[in-house]
């Protein structure tokens, strides 16, 4: 993430009556709840999946990722076994106490107003990583990286070999 996309995490005084945040070992948060038994922690890569499951889900949203996360998904899709692309291709995020914030680069179908889809995308984002997490989502950035055309999806497939 850049400078500017820094985690605003809020100083606190901690006190044994209080909840405590600690960095978890896979760079996710801890959270002991007061009067709790336990620890609860939340790794980055599990944002990053609700983040890149909750994009997907809004229509006009046609991919994730860019050039390359895009084009390693393609030989993905294309060896047997290895799984199509990432559901945290073109996801970033930074966890931090209990704030987190999200970078996202999308694909849009042609014919959705780019304004009005990156909205409709963040608002989608924020309402799950907040509900199923519990941290607050202090910014959601979009990169649109591509408009897909109607057309495209033609001029990608590979011809087939003729044999004289």
């Amino acid at each position: 993430m850049t400078d500017q996309t820094q985690v605003k995490r809020p100083e606190t005084t901690r006190s044994q009556s209080e909840a405590t945040h600690e960095a978890g070992p896979h760079g996710g948060n801890r959270r002991t709840e007061p009067g709790s038994r336990g620890r609860t922690t939340i790794a980055d890569g599990v944002v990053a999946k609700i983040a890149g499951l909750a994009a997907r889900g809004v229509p006009g949203v046609q991919g994730m990722g860019g050039g390359f996360a895009r084009g390693m998904g393609a030989v993905r899709e294309r060896v047997p076994g290895a799984g199509g692309q990432s559901v945290t291709s073109g996801v970033k995020v930074e966890v931090g106490e209990v704030q987190t914030a999200v970078d996202l680069s999308i694909i849009v179908e042609y014919g959705y107003p780019i304004v009005e889809l990156t909205g409709d995308v963040r608002t989608e984002v924020i309402a799950a990583i907040e509900r199923m997490t519990g941290l607050e989502v202090v910014e959601v950035n979009i990169l649109v990286t591509d408009v897909k055309l109607p057309d495209e999806e033609e001029e990608q497939q590979v011809p087939e070999r003729r044999v004289a």
